[in-house]
C-alpha cells in the first residue's frame, strides 16, 4: 500500500545501458507527492518511455535499442511480470509510445517512422501492423539529416495521431482508426520540434522545440484534423546564454499554464496562457533540482510536477502554486539515469 494507504503507484523508465535500474516501482504519498521505491525490474532494456493501459493493470514500455521494440508488463505482479517477449517494432531507437484505437503506436526516432502494433484481448501486443516511414529533412547538420519521429500524441477526440518529428520540422497528422496518413504540418525550419500536448478543451496543441528553446502554439481543429501553427513563445528569459534543449511540454488541467522542462538550463519554465488559448507569456524558471530534466510529468491530481533528472539519476517532485502555477520543490528519490515516470 502507499504511504497513506492510497495504492497509487508510480513507474519510472530509466536507461539500462547507462546504470538505470529499468523500470522501478514506487508509492506515492497523496499527502506530500513523496515517492516510496518499492522493487524494480530490468526485463527490458533502456526501457525510456512508459504508459499504462486503461484500468493501470498493463504497462507498456519501448526498448530504445538500435534493434526497436516494445514490451507489456503485467503490473499487478511485484515486480512487473512480462507478458510474453518484447515485439520488435520495424524502426529503431523508439522513443515514445501511446495507445490508440485498440492498438500500440511507437515514435522510433533513429529511422524516423511509427509503427501501429494490435493490443490483443489479453494486453499482449501482436507483431506490426503497420510502420509508416517519414520523409525528408532538416537544416541542422548533425540532427537534421533525415526524419527523427520523437513522439505520437492521440488528440482528445481520439480520431487523430500527432506525430512529432524532430529531423525534419513537421508534424504528421494520422487518421484513425488506421493510422492512415492525413497531412504534414511543417513548421520553423532548424526548430527541431520534439514533443506535443493538448490543451484541455481540445481546441490548441503546444509543441515543444529541442534544437531552438520555444513553445509553438497551434489550433487544432478536431473535426477536419487541421493543425494551425499560431506562434512561437521562448522558453527562456532573454539574455539567458545557456545552451538548452527543451524535452518536454505540459499543459495544467484548467487550462491557465504551460509548463516546459530545459535540459542544459536545467530548469522548469512556468508559461501563462491567455482565455483564448492562443498566446502564452513567460513566467519564471524555477531549477529541477537535478541535471538534465528528461521528462516532466503532471500527477493525477494537477496539483504536482515532477521532473526526470536523467543525468543526476532522480525524480524531483514539485508543488504548483494554484494562482501562479510556479512549481515549488518538495522533495525528490534516486533514480539512476531516470527518462520518465507514469502514475498508476
Amino acid at each position: 500500500m502507499g504511504a497513506t494507504g492510497s495504492g497509487r503507484r508510480a513507474y519510472i523508465g530509466s536507461f539500462t545501458s547507462a546504470g538505470g535500474a529499468g523500470i522501478t516501482v514506487a508509492d506515492v504519498d497523496d499527502e506530500t507527492g513523496a515517492l516510496g521505491i518499492r522493487n524494480s525490474t530490468d526485463v527490458v532494456v533502456n526501457p525510456s518511455y512508459l504508459t499504462l493501459a486503461p484500468g493501470g493493470r498493463i504497462l507498456y514500455a519501448v526498448s530504445e535499442t538500435d534493434d526497436g521494440a516494445v514490451a507489456a508488463l503485467d503490473v499487478t505482479q511485484d515486480p512487473p511480470s512480462p507478458l510474453g517477449e518484447p515485439v520488435r517494432v520495424g524502426g529503431a531507437a523508439p522513443t515514445h509510445l501511446a495507445l490508440a484505437g485498440g492498438q500500440l503506436l511507437t515514435a522510433n526516432y533513429g529511422s524516423g517512422s511509427v509503427t501501429a502494433l494490435p493490443v490483443l484481448a489479453d494486453g499482449r501486443l501482436g507483431e506490426p501492423a503497420s510502420v509508416l516511414r517519414h520523409e525528408g529533412s532538416g537544416p541542422h547538420p548533425e540532427r537534421q539529416r533525415g526524419p527523427h519521429a520523437h513522439a505520437v500524441t492521440p488528440d482528445p477526440s481520439g480520431g487523430w495521431l500527432l506525430a512529432v518529428d524532430l529531423g525534419i520540422d513537421a508534424v504528421q497528422v494520422y487518421a484513425l482508426p488506421g493510422p492512415r496518413p492525413h497531412r504534414e504540418v511543417r513548421l520553423r525550419p532548424g526548430s527541431g520540434p520534439r514533443h506535443l500536448a493538448f490543451h484541455p478543451r481540445g481546441d490548441h496543441a503546444y509543441v515543444v522545440n529541442e534544437l531552438d528553446p520555444t513553445i509553438t502554439a497551434c489550433r487544432w481543429d478536431a473535426a477536419s484534423g487541421v493543425l494551425e501553427p499560431l506562434g512561437e513563445t521562448r522558453v527562456l528569459p532573454d539574455g539567458t546564454d545557456a545552451e538548452t534543449y527543451p524535452a518536454e511540454v505540459v499543459v495544467s488541467g484548467d487550462g491557465r499554464f504551460v509548463w516546459a522542462a530545459n535540459r542544459g538550463h536545467d530548469s522548469i519554465t512556468t508559461l501563462a496562457l491567455d482565455a483564448s488559448g492562443d498566446r502564452m507569456e513567460l513566467v519564471t524558471t524555477t531549477p529541477c533540482g537535478g541535471h538534465w530534466p528528461r521528462d516532466l510529468t503532471l500527477d493525477p491530481s494537477g496539483r504536482r510536477l515532477y521532473a526526470s533528472n536523467e543525468r543526476s539519476g532522480d525524480i524531483t517532485w514539485f508543488g504548483i502554486d494554484p494562482s501562479t502555477g510556479v512549481p515549488h520543490r518538495g522533495g525528490s528519490v534516486p533514480a539512476p539515469a531516470a527518462s520518465c515516470v507514469v502514475f498508476g
